[in-house]
């Protein structure tokens, strides 16, 4: 692997894009400290600070000990003014890799007096940052370039299934590989039965789940194909076929892991359908969690301006948010539209922490931070011990 370094700037943003919010009291004591997790989140900024403009994507780490961003690092290898999309963003030991991905322009371009969105095209790079020594690498490429495709972690090993390979019409593909993180070295994997994109991927009882997504069946899009999901049997090197482990035709936004637990909290059209879910196995069915039911994210803390706890319209619009698992806890790190005119735009970052083992008062919110500039989540997080 190679050492790149990521783009910097010699002068200081007149406002962070990362904010130190007021760290939470931690009283001393004698006992073995718990460990300590950072949550890595790749941003880009529709409105930002001068020293932004040559780097489209930033990553920021949240620290929920102490409710506070610290800006990591520029993504680097991203054409000037660009954004990278459809990568996928996991963590082994202390490093964190991007993997594929596609990269888009910042902003249209007017061409004959029409707005066309341009291209670079999709990527087969994988990067690795080291988050003890903040260094960047390069490691072994893809097999095959994707975007939009399901990744997880088992034993260290990183496995991607599905996704795109081309931007030229919306079809996927169904061929799979994994990658050794020692060795740096990528293998190809047997094919998923059907084709899928926009599919996610989670490791749970020890296999390779491929879930949801857009699926073709021959030259037809199936709706029973959508609802499924691939299992892959790391042991046997073998796929199998689930029916109806999604129950939607529409992708699943993200699903992690809690307590041996498959947990979910919406869909590519509904990010946060007001409650969370677990999966039962056993009837192959997706249930609420007891306590979890909020109509309204955002009512966690602004219910008096809303004036409508649970429900209503929300005061501010909420434009990402992602899900990370720490022990018990599922964090919620969410990103709301401050409003004003374009040139003074700000988001509201704020991140609610579920209690999956409490039966009351499950829900928390920390003191919120205010960000310049519209952020757009790029992917989502991914959760590093960091000590």
């Amino acid at each position: 692997m190679g050492s790149i370094t990521s783009p910097s700037s010699s002068t200081s943003p007149s406002t962070e894009p990362f904010p130190r919010s007021s760290p939470i009291s931690v009283p001393p004591s004698s006992e073995k400290p718990d460990p300590r997790y950072g949550i890595y989140v790749v941003f880009s900024y529709k409105q930002h600070a001068d020293d932004l403009k040559t780097s489209s994507c930033v990553m920021g780490c949240y620290d929920p000990s102490i409710n506070a961003w610290t800006h990591e690092s520029f993504i680097p290898g991203t054409s000037a003014n660009h954004i990278l999309k459809g990568f996928a963003m996991v963590s082994v030991k202390t490093s964190i890799y991007i993997v594929g991905g596609s990269e888009y322009p910042k902003e249209k371009i007017e061409t004959n007096r029409t707005s066309r969105l341009t291209d670079v095209g999709v990527r087969s790079t994988v990067l690795r940052y080291d988050v003890v020594t903040k260094e960047w690498f390069t490691c072994a490429p893809l097999i095959t370039p994707r975007y939009d495709f399901a990744c997880s972690v088992i034993d260290d090993k990183i496995y991607v299934a599905g996704g795109q390979s081309t931007l030229d019409g919306a079809k996927g593909i169904s061929n799979s590989e994994v990658y050794d993180v020692v060795l740096n070295q990528w293998r190809s994997l047997p094919c998923m039965s059907t084709v899928r994109y926009k599919c996610v991927g989670v490791t749970w009882q020890k296999k390779f789940h491929v879930i949801g997504g857009f699926t073709y069946s021959g030259n037809k899009m199936q709706f029973t194909d959508r609802c499924s999901a691939e299992v892959y049997d790391v042991e046997n090197g073998k796929w199998d076929h689930v029916t109806g482990m999604w129950q939607l035709d529409v992708p699943p936004n993200q699903i992690v892991v809690v307590d041996e637990k498959l947990i979910s909290s919406g869909d590519c059209l509904n990010v946060w359908k007001g409650h969370i879910e677990t999966y039962d196995g056993n009837l192959n069915l997706w249930f609420p969690l007891d306590g979890s039911r909020k109509e309204n994210l955002l009512s966690l803390s602004c219910s008096s301006s809303s004036g409508n706890e649970g429900g209503g319209s929300e005061p501010l619009q909420r434009i990402c948010l992602t899900m990370a698992p720490i022990g018990g806890y599922l964090y919620f790190l969410a990103g709301y539209r401050v409003a004003g005119d374009r040139s003074s735009c700000c988001t509201m970052s704020m991140v609610h922490r579920f209690d999956t083992s409490a039966v009351e008062n499950q829900w928390e919110t920390f003191e919120p931070m205010q960000v310049e500039g519209e952020r757009e989540l790029c992917s989502h997080c991914c959760v590093v011990q960091i000590s």
